[in-house]
């Protein structure tokens, strides 16, 4: 099984400061369209095939790779995506939460195996080594925040 989590200050020093509500638009948007917050041409189709009162569903080809995702949304506070089908099974979550002192965080953490791979084997651990990379969620979450500051300064959010 693949654990990996990450954690980054929403606002550091040097960045125009977001709020929650700026922070969840964000994620909100990245859960129903994934393009524009992922390197470009990384996702190459998202859309929403499905929306109940409780969550909706998102086809999407990532990384060449087709997958549906259940999508729940926590107002405000949380998103989780479960893995229905492609290469990954498993559930993975973006999180804002405030440290003791107010600071906005937003934290990734997931819990996935590979379909199809044994389990602990090398596919798994490659895929680990790579979620937990200064290129893994950690710079997703990253790349999340700069894009919701670029749509907050184009007027968009």
């Amino acid at each position: 099984m693949i654990y990996s989590t990450a954690t980054v200050p929403v606002n550091p020093a040097d960045d125009a400061p977001l709020t929650r509500d700026q922070v969840w638009a964000g994620l909100e948007l990245k859960a129903r369209d994934a393009r524009e917050f992922l390197p470009a041409g990384l996702c190459t189709r998202c859309e929403v095939t499905e929306e109940t009162p409780t969550h909706f569903v998102r086809d999407a080809t990532i990384g060449g790779k087709d997958l549906r995702e259940i999508i729940v949304l926590e107002p405000g506070g949380k998103v989780t995506f479960f893995q229905a089908t492609g290469p990954r099974e498993g559930a993975i979550v973006n999180e804002i939460f405030e440290d003791e002192t107010g600071a906005l965080h937003l934290r990734f953490y997931c819990y996935l195996g590979l379909r199809d791979a044994a389990p602990n084997g090398p596919e798994e651990q490659a895929e680990q080594a790579q979620f937990d990379s200064d290129t893994g969620y950690k710079a997703a979450l990253l790349s999340t925040l700069q894009r919701t500051r670029a749509l907050v300064a184009e007027g968009r959010l």
